[in-house]
Parts: structure tokens; sequence; C-alpha cells
């Protein structure tokens, strides 16, 4: 079943970057923002972490989590987050089980090849734990702002 608005969010258990597990239906109660991004330390997911990173205290005025997801290791996370101060948890979905099971790992082409990678995609989860806004072919630059805009 494709994700859309509307229905559960999918539940998941995955480890951190603070080398511990985080499971999604422990965090009912909130909004959850859960931003896919194809790579650490790319000049697009680093726009896009550094606004989520910059957004931050409008988005714990709203009582909101930020989480952010890729294909990426642990310790890739880790060096990530630390080279630009990210002060939320990023989830290392190495066997890609959850970004399958959120309809982002695709195929992509880039000068002619193909290859399979994440689709740029935020989920903005509501405290019901229900799909509230499904924001697709993500721009780095000003998402942030948009999606705090879908939250208020």
């Amino acid at each position: 079943m494709p994700i859309a608005e509307g229905i559960p969010a999918p539940d998941f258990t995955l480890p951190t970057d603070a080398g511990d597990t985080l499971t999604l239906s422990s965090l009912r109660g909130q909004w959850v923002v859960l931003f896919a991004y194809p790579k650490d330390d790319t000049s697009g997911c680093t726009v896009e972490a550094c606004e989520f990173r910059d957004a931050l205290p409008r988005f714990d005025a709203s009582k909101a989590v930020i989480l952010g997801i890729s294909p990426d290791s642990v310790k890739s996370h880790v060096k990530f987050k630390a080279k630009f101060e990210l002060p939320y948890t990023l989830l290392a979905d190495e066997e890609k089980s959850v970004l399958q099971a959120y309809d982002v790992w695709k195929e992509k082409s880039m000068y002619g090849k193909k290859y399979m990678g994440v689709e740029r995609t935020t989920f903005l989860i509501d405290p019901k734990g229900q799909i509230a806004k499904v924001f697709t072919k993500v721009k780095p630059a000003g998402h942030a702002a948009e999606v705090m805009a879908a939250i208020t």
C-alpha cells in the first residue's frame, strides 16, 4: 500500500547516531518530522539537514521531533552530525527496510545511468501516528520552513 496522507505511519525500530534504537510509536503524542535523504555530507542533504537544525527552536515550540533517515551507517551519521552540529536524531536504515516501507527507495537516473537510491521525501506524522502530510520531490532550500508551516 502506498504511503498516503491519513493512513497510520508504518512503525519501525532503527539504530540511531547515539548508539541506541528508536521506535517510531514511542513518539506518539508528538508531531514527528521524518525526512528521508539520500546521503550524509552531500550538498543537498547538508542544506536540508542544516535548515532543520536552524529551524529547531520553532519545531521544539510546536513539540515536534525531527528525525533524519538514510541508508548510511551509524558511523557515517555520527560524523555528519558532529561536522554540522545537528541537534536531532539520525536513523540508520542500512537494510533499507524502512525506506522501502515508506516507498522512498526508488530507481533513479543520473547521466543516463540507472541506480537505486532515496527519493528525498519528508513525512509529517501527527500525534496520533497518522501521516498528516507527505512532501515529495523535496527541494532542500526552504524545506524546513515549508514543513513548519504545515504543523502550525
